[in-house]
């Protein structure tokens, strides 16, 4: 009988054992509330302006939902996975089903991890403990640089529409069809990897209706980066740099000599045209970004200078660039109020098409109200915009400024 409760007890152990060694973990965040702001711009003497109001949603964070676990593989190594969508609280679908993260990777305790799919940039990762609103979706951070706006002034559908995404001119965000490694810290440091590509070869002989390139083709998307960190006491210091490549031998722009980048934008900062994996043709786009924090206690400092500059592959001469820093401070004004402000400033410059160029400027308030770990109210308020444009495709001087507000509570699950 003692035999057979002995074995009982073992066999249950062992269950619970086993059942132990993996997990998988439900988690999400919904942020709701009242957003707003004013939008003014100006081509010459034409002058565009909106005020906008709506019960809105990812002020301060992205809503969403995701699936992650691990697996414990034995002697120190583990597999894991993640999964990840953006939530819609305001829309009649449950999800925009817009993929923010797919992947699944294996870790080496002491090592580091490796992981394939949909991933944040190493850019993002050095960003996201550096910028001061804690990569907020509201106007005025010059390193997070989000488009504000319901809709485009200058009749676009797009130019100015609302960021709820993460979307941003100053980097790229996130990548698909990618591999990333990540190392454990050693004495302070830890660094990262990534190597992105897509690539397809199509022979293309039909000529294009414009009898400039051929019809068809497909992108060859590549790209890599590396990033590194350093914790010192009550410092820390972060630095990446990304390349990407988007090239299409037999696309129409192989022969353009203007620069289809030349081009002024109108969105909030005045940058270059977004780059993607899954879009551009012929370019090549170069991100770098420093930045760093220093906790004095009773208030937590932060700076950051990013970079990036887009080219085309077949004429180098012609590109836009864009250059931001910002300073900001980050403070718990009593146990349950926090508080941050953050200011900076820029410069947009081109190489080709009338070579417009301008100065960027931008600003941010925000507070906290911390009803638990997981609840909090928030009010944030930031303005940005361009000016001293010098010379524009059009012709015209243009500027473009904004204001942009939110209101709301966000709760993480």
């Amino acid at each position: 009988m003692k035999k057979s409760l002995f074995a009982l007890a073992a066999v249950t152990a062992f269950a619970g054992a086993a059942q132990a060694q993996s997990s998988v973990t439900v988690y999400g965040l919904l942020d709701v509330g009242y957003v707003g702001g004013n939008e003014r711009y100006a081509s010459g003497s034409a002058v565009s302006k909106q005020t906008y109001n709506t019960i809105g949603q990812s002020a301060q964070s992205t809503s969403r939902l995701g699936f992650k676990g691990t697996e414990d593989l034995g002697g120190g190594l583990s597999a894991f996975f993640t999964v990840e969508t953006q939530l819609s609280p305001n829309s009649g679908t449950f999800s925009s089903l817009q993929t923010r993260a797919a992947f699944v990777g294996l870790k080496k305790k002491g090592l580091g991890s490796a992981a394939v799919g949909t991933q944040n940039t190493v850019l993002t990762d050095a960003l996201g403990k550096t910028n001061t609103g804690g990569l907020n979706n509201i106007v005025g951070s010059m390193l997070f640089a989000s488009r504000t706006g319901v809709t485009g002034l200058n009749g676009s559908s797009s130019s100015l529409d609302g960021n709820a995404n993460g979307n941003t001119d100053a980097f790229t965000f996130r990548t698909n069809n990618t591999v990333k490694f990540v190392s454990d810290s050693f004495a302070g440091f830890s660094g990262s990897a990534m190597f992105v590509m897509n690539s397809e070869n199509d022979s293309q002989t039909t000529p294009a209706s414009s009898g400039v390139g051929y019809t068809g083709g497909k992108n060859n998307d590549t790209g890599w980066g590396l990033g590194a960190n350093y914790t010192w006491k009550k410092l820390y210091v972060a630095a990446a740099y990304q390349s990407f490549k988007s090239e299409n031998a037999y696309g129409s722009n192989v022969y353009t000599t203007s620069a289809t980048t030349g081009n002024l934008s109108t969105s909030t900062t005045g940058a270059p045209a977004a780059f993607g994996l899954s879009g551009g043709s012929n370019t090549n786009d170069v991100q770098t970004y420093v930045g760093g924090t220093y906790d004095f206690g009773i208030l937590k400092a932060y700076a950051g200078w990013v970079n990036r500059k887009v080219s085309l592959v077949y004429n180098s001469n012609n590109y836009a660039q864009r250059t931001a820093q910002e300073i900001g401070v980050r403070s718990f004004i009593t146990p349950k109020i926090e508080s941050w402000a953050s200011m900076g400033n820029g410069r947009f410059t081109t190489s080709g098409e009338n070579s417009p160029t301008a100065n960027i400027v931008g600003w941010q308030l925000g507070s906290n109200y911390w009803l638990s770990k997981r609840t909090n109210l928030y009010a944030i308020y930031g303005q940005n915009g361009t000016s001293n444009v010098s010379t524009t495709a059009g012709g015209n001087p243009r500027s473009f400024n904004a204001s942009n507000y939110g209101v709301g509570v966000r709760h993480t699950f």
